[in-house]
Parts: structure tokens; sequence; C-alpha cells
């Protein structure tokens, strides 16, 4: 019996979550946000920081779905063999990366070192900081393979045209989840938030490429299987 298009849209959410679950613990960007908060227009710079984020997940996403829409990925609700081989690539290429990051982690977390632009965000202004956000989502090597996964996956499907973008409102929502909750606990935190986000910030630039590694290491082998299922089925 064919599948409902829920069930088809069940699937493929269960899909992407797992792609948007890595996107929005992603490290870095979360650091970065923080170290914008503590800017003298922190409030600000914040909400550009993350509304540019979320363009740029949105927009490489949806460029995924123009490209791998049911018309020209799928043929009978089957993904196109250039859709499993792209997934092969993208698996390759995460595995490759995570574990380069794993054998480069610090032994020692104490002796992890931020990005030097990092020590450049105190004097970015607005424009910059907006560019910054939009970049860490759409161009940064950690972030868009998982984006691109996540679209190649939603456009391959064969869902309706509503229910694809759904999904990828749901993966973008998802994988800024991140990037939120700083923002949150800024904005309503009061005097403690400053601890609290220091806290979180210690923590992820001490653990950031592990995490990183792990994260890159279980999707890339997934996308690896999801690519060898897709070419040879």
């Amino acid at each position: 019996m064919p599948s409902t298009p829920e069930a088809t849209m069940g699937a493929v959410l269960g899909d992407v979550l797992g792609f948007a679950a890595a996107v929005a613990v992603s490290p870095l960007p979360i650091i970065a946000v923080i170290l914008i908060l503590a800017t003298p227009r922190g409030r600000l710079n914040g909400v550009l920081f993350t509304v540019g984020w979320i363009l740029g997940l949105a927009v490489l996403g949806a460029v995924m779905l123009a490209i791998a829409s049911p018309a020209h990925a799928s043929v009978h609700k089957h993904p196109a063999t250039w859709v499993g081989a792209l997934k092969l690539a993208l698996g390759l290429f995460l595995v490759v990366f995570g574990a380069r990051l794993w054998h480069r982690r610090p032994r020692d977390p104490s002796e992890a070192r931020l990005p030097k632009w990092m020590s450049a965000i105190d004097g970015l202004t607005p424009v910059k900081i907006f560019a910054l956000g939009v970049a860490l989502a759409a161009l940064n090597a950690k972030n868009a393979p998982l984006t691109i996964a996540a679209g190649a996956a939603i456009g391959s499907a064969g869902l309706p045209v509503g229910q694809q973008i759904g999904a990828l409102a749901v993966f973008v929502v998802v994988a800024t989840l991140g990037l939120l909750a700083p923002l949150g606990v800024f904005l309503l935190g009061g005097e403690r938030a400053r601890t609290t986000l220091g806290d979180w910030k210690d923590w992820a630039a001490q653990h950031n490429v592990a995490v990183m590694a792990v994260l890159f290491l279980v999707l890339g082998l997934k996308l690896l299987g999801d690519g060898v299922s897709v070419l040879t089925s």
C-alpha cells in the first residue's frame, strides 16, 4: 500500500531533524552570539545575528529544494541517482572532516582556543553582524553540508510544495534553537544572564572540536548509508 502524504511528511521530518539538531548545537555560532550579546549594542546585534542566521539557513535550504524538487529529483517517489550520489559525497566529506577534527582536538580541553576572527566581534557594525550570521549559517564548512543534506532530503521525497516549505521551516526553527537559547537568557535573565552565558561560552569553547567531530562522524555515516541505499535500490 502506498504511503499517505502524512506518513511521508513524518518520515521526512524524522530524517531532517537530526541534521537540524546538529546545526543547533554547533558550538561556534553559540559562542559567537554570546560574544555579540556582550557588545555595547548587544540586544540589537544579537537579534540581527539571529535573523541573519535564519535567512542563511532558509536561502540555502530553499536553493536545495529548487534543485531537488520532485519534478527533477524523484521518479515515482524514488530519489534520482544524483541525489544518492550527493548524499554519498556529503557523507564522505563529513566522515573525513569529523575524523580530522577528532584527531586535532585538544587533549586538554582547557587548551582549546577560539578562532581569531571572534576577537574582532566588538568592532563589527550591525550590518556586519547580520552578514556574519548569514555566513555562519550558509557558508560555514561545518553547517552548510548539514543544511544541504536536509534540503536534498526534503526536496527529493516527493512531497507537495506546501509540505516541502513546512518541512524546511521546521528544520530552520530547530536549527536556530541553539542561538535562541542564549538570546532568550540575555533578554529575560536579568543580572544573572551574563554569568550563565559566560559559563556556556567557556564550556562550548573547550568542547567545540570534540562535539563537532562526533556529530560529523555519526551524521556522515548516516548519509553514506542513505546514499548507498538510493544508488543500489
